[in-house]
Protein backbone atom coordinates (compact mmCIF):
# COMPACT_ATOMS: atom_id res chain seq x y z
CA UNK A 1 0.00 0.00 0.00
CA UNK A 2 1.53 3.41 -0.74
CA UNK A 3 2.12 6.21 1.32
CA UNK A 4 -0.61 7.86 -0.06
CA UNK A 5 -3.68 5.55 0.31
CA UNK A 6 -2.58 4.46 3.57
CA UNK A 7 -5.44 3.87 5.85
CA UNK A 8 -8.08 4.11 2.86
CA UNK A 9 -8.24 0.29 1.75
CA UNK A 10 -10.12 -2.26 4.34
CA UNK A 11 -10.61 -5.69 3.43
CA UNK A 12 -13.00 -8.46 5.33
CA UNK A 13 -14.09 -12.15 4.69
CA UNK A 14 -16.64 -14.56 5.75
CA UNK A 15 -16.90 -18.43 5.47
CA UNK A 16 -19.74 -19.03 2.80
CA UNK A 17 -20.91 -22.87 2.53
CA UNK A 18 -20.83 -23.06 -1.05
CA UNK A 19 -17.94 -23.57 -3.49
CA UNK A 20 -15.83 -20.52 -5.36
CA UNK A 21 -18.14 -20.39 -8.51
CA UNK A 22 -20.93 -20.54 -6.90
CA UNK A 23 -20.26 -17.24 -5.34
CA UNK A 24 -18.76 -15.59 -7.73
CA UNK A 25 -21.85 -16.79 -9.56
CA UNK A 26 -23.72 -14.37 -7.27
CA UNK A 27 -21.47 -11.76 -6.70
CA UNK A 28 -20.42 -11.43 -10.71
CA UNK A 29 -24.02 -10.49 -10.92
CA UNK A 30 -24.05 -6.46 -10.49
CA UNK A 31 -28.15 -6.41 -11.12
CA UNK A 32 -27.93 -8.51 -7.95
CA UNK A 33 -26.24 -5.52 -5.93
CA UNK A 34 -29.66 -3.92 -4.62
CA UNK A 35 -30.10 -7.37 -2.26
CA UNK A 36 -26.98 -7.26 -0.18
CA UNK A 37 -25.82 -3.18 -0.44
CA UNK A 38 -26.45 -1.03 2.05
CA UNK A 39 -26.05 1.94 -0.03
CA UNK A 40 -26.38 0.60 -3.71
CA UNK A 41 -30.32 -0.27 -4.44
CA UNK A 42 -29.28 -0.99 -7.55
CA UNK A 43 -27.17 -1.85 -10.68
CA UNK A 44 -27.62 -2.32 -14.56
CA UNK A 45 -25.44 -2.94 -17.43
CA UNK A 46 -24.69 -0.27 -19.73
CA UNK A 47 -24.19 -2.71 -22.55
CA UNK A 48 -25.85 -6.24 -21.75
CA UNK A 49 -23.49 -7.91 -24.35
CA UNK A 50 -20.36 -7.43 -22.25
CA UNK A 51 -21.95 -8.03 -19.25
CA UNK A 52 -19.52 -9.54 -16.30
CA UNK A 53 -16.24 -9.62 -18.74
CA UNK A 54 -13.48 -6.97 -17.84
CA UNK A 55 -13.80 -3.99 -19.54
CA UNK A 56 -17.25 -3.55 -18.81
CA UNK A 57 -19.31 -0.96 -17.60
CA UNK A 58 -22.10 -0.66 -15.55
CA UNK A 59 -24.32 1.96 -13.52
CA UNK A 60 -25.16 1.93 -9.26
CA UNK A 61 -27.74 3.70 -8.34
CA UNK A 62 -27.65 4.51 -4.50
CA UNK A 63 -29.57 6.09 -1.69
CA UNK A 64 -29.00 7.45 1.66
CA UNK A 65 -31.25 9.52 3.68
CA UNK A 66 -30.90 12.98 1.88
CA UNK A 67 -28.86 11.96 -0.82
CA UNK A 68 -29.35 10.18 -4.07
CA UNK A 69 -26.57 9.48 -6.99
CA UNK A 70 -25.57 7.12 -9.36
CA UNK A 71 -21.87 6.09 -10.30
CA UNK A 72 -20.47 4.16 -13.36
CA UNK A 73 -18.28 1.69 -12.78
CA UNK A 74 -15.58 -0.69 -15.13
CA UNK A 75 -15.04 -4.39 -14.19
CA UNK A 76 -11.31 -4.64 -13.78
CA UNK A 77 -11.03 -8.52 -12.51
CA UNK A 78 -13.31 -11.35 -13.63
CA UNK A 79 -11.74 -14.48 -12.83
CA UNK A 80 -14.42 -16.88 -12.04
CA UNK A 81 -14.12 -18.22 -8.96
CA UNK A 82 -11.09 -16.34 -8.07
CA UNK A 83 -11.69 -12.62 -8.05
CA UNK A 84 -14.55 -9.77 -9.63
CA UNK A 85 -13.31 -6.03 -8.97
CA UNK A 86 -14.58 -3.20 -10.28
CA UNK A 87 -13.39 0.56 -10.32
CA UNK A 88 -15.83 3.56 -9.80
CA UNK A 89 -15.20 6.14 -12.21
CA UNK A 90 -12.01 7.60 -13.72
CA UNK A 91 -10.68 5.68 -10.93
CA UNK A 92 -11.41 6.72 -7.52
CA UNK A 93 -12.35 3.60 -5.97
CA UNK A 94 -11.73 0.11 -6.33
CA UNK A 95 -14.04 -2.45 -5.28
CA UNK A 96 -13.95 -6.27 -5.53
CA UNK A 97 -14.45 -9.08 -4.01
CA UNK A 98 -12.30 -12.37 -3.47
CA UNK A 99 -12.83 -15.97 -3.30
CA UNK A 100 -10.15 -18.61 -2.23
CA UNK A 101 -11.46 -22.51 -1.11
CA UNK A 102 -12.37 -23.66 2.22
CA UNK A 103 -12.31 -27.13 1.95
CA UNK A 104 -16.00 -27.01 0.15
CA UNK A 105 -16.68 -23.59 1.39
CA UNK A 106 -15.34 -20.60 0.41
CA UNK A 107 -13.73 -17.46 1.70
CA UNK A 108 -15.40 -14.32 0.61
CA UNK A 109 -13.37 -11.28 1.15
CA UNK A 110 -14.73 -7.83 0.08
CA UNK A 111 -11.75 -5.25 -0.47
CA UNK A 112 -12.21 -1.20 -1.22
CA UNK A 113 -9.00 1.25 -1.51
CA UNK A 114 -10.17 5.11 -1.72
CA UNK A 115 -7.75 5.31 -5.09
CA UNK A 116 -5.33 8.50 -4.95
CA UNK A 117 -7.21 10.08 -7.82
CA UNK A 118 -10.32 9.67 -6.04
CA UNK A 119 -8.56 11.49 -3.08
CA UNK A 120 -7.56 14.10 -5.16
CA UNK A 121 -11.12 14.42 -7.02
CA UNK A 122 -12.76 14.79 -3.85
CA UNK A 123 -10.22 17.55 -2.56
CA UNK A 124 -11.00 19.46 -5.35
CA UNK A 125 -14.72 18.83 -5.66
CA UNK A 126 -15.45 19.94 -1.57
CA UNK A 127 -12.64 22.49 -1.14
CA UNK A 128 -12.67 22.90 3.02
CA UNK A 129 -14.96 19.82 3.45
CA UNK A 130 -12.95 17.26 1.48
CA UNK A 131 -11.12 15.47 4.78
CA UNK A 132 -14.84 14.96 6.20
CA UNK A 133 -16.16 13.55 3.26
CA UNK A 134 -13.42 11.37 2.86
CA UNK A 135 -13.92 10.24 6.60
CA UNK A 136 -17.60 10.09 5.55
CA UNK A 137 -16.58 7.78 2.55
CA UNK A 138 -14.01 5.82 4.43
CA UNK A 139 -16.18 4.72 7.36
CA UNK A 140 -19.34 4.17 5.35
CA UNK A 141 -17.37 1.29 3.37
CA UNK A 142 -15.81 0.38 7.10
CA UNK A 143 -19.24 -0.22 8.64
CA UNK A 144 -21.17 -1.65 5.03
CA UNK A 145 -18.46 -4.23 4.07
CA UNK A 146 -19.64 -6.66 7.00
CA UNK A 147 -23.40 -6.06 6.82
CA UNK A 148 -22.66 -6.43 2.71
CA UNK A 149 -20.79 -10.14 2.94
CA UNK A 150 -23.49 -11.53 5.58
CA UNK A 151 -26.29 -10.57 3.30
CA UNK A 152 -24.27 -12.03 0.34
CA UNK A 153 -23.42 -15.00 2.99
CA UNK A 154 -27.47 -15.49 3.22
CA UNK A 155 -28.21 -15.44 -0.59
CA UNK A 156 -26.02 -17.65 -1.24
CA UNK A 157 -26.23 -20.38 1.20
CA UNK A 158 -30.16 -19.98 0.89
CA UNK A 159 -30.43 -20.56 -2.63
CA UNK A 160 -27.94 -23.25 -2.36
CA UNK A 161 -30.28 -25.23 0.04
CA UNK A 162 -33.34 -24.14 -2.18
CA UNK A 163 -31.33 -26.13 -4.94
CA UNK A 164 -30.90 -28.97 -2.49
CA UNK A 165 -34.40 -29.18 -1.83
Amino acid sequence: MSESTRGFSHRESIRVAERPEVVYDVVSDVTRTGEWSPICTACWWDDPQQAGQVGAWFTGHNEQPGRTWETRSRVVAADRGREFAWVIGDGFVRWGFLMAPLGEDTELTETWEFLPRGLAMFRDKYGERAETEIATRTEQAHTGIPQTLAAIKRIVEGQSARLRS
